[in-house]
């Protein structure tokens, strides 16, 4: 099934403007790129990183470090299903932020993860 441009567009503006709301600068897709690629030592003592998880390379599918899961690409240009839906969007950035940083993303994190991923 194809989503329309307009709806990851909507959507992701909509997350972008809301972030704003939160007190969140202007969004920074480079800085959404190091947070991604930025190992954080969890309380595990491992260290992950978005990349763990997912990949390098947002284009290709990724596989989860624990439960060997493979994971759909994360960037929209390869799986449109990806930024259309705000509920999923929040969901997973509170389960990953808390499971690869240890704690919620703020508000600037998201937006410049959001930022980095819609140019994929």
């Amino acid at each position: 099934m194809l989503v329309p441009v307009a709806t990851l567009a909507d959507t992701t503006d909509q997350a972008l403007a809301d972030y704003r709301a939160q007190g969140a600068g202007t969004f920074d897709g480079d800085a959404g790129r190091r947070l991604w690629n930025t190992e954080q030592s969890t309380a595990d003592r491992t260290t992950r990183s978005c990349v763990s998880c997912h990949g390098a390379d947002p284009t290709r599918p990724g596989r989860h470090v624990r439960t060997d899961e493979t994971i759909k690409p994360m960037a929209p240009s390869i799986n449109p299903k990806r930024l259309t839906e705000r509920r999923e969007i929040e969901k997973w950035f509170l389960r990953n932020c808390k499971w690869t940083f240890g704690r919620e993303c703020s508000a600037q994190e998201k937006g410049d993860i959001l930022s980095y991923l819609r140019r994929q």
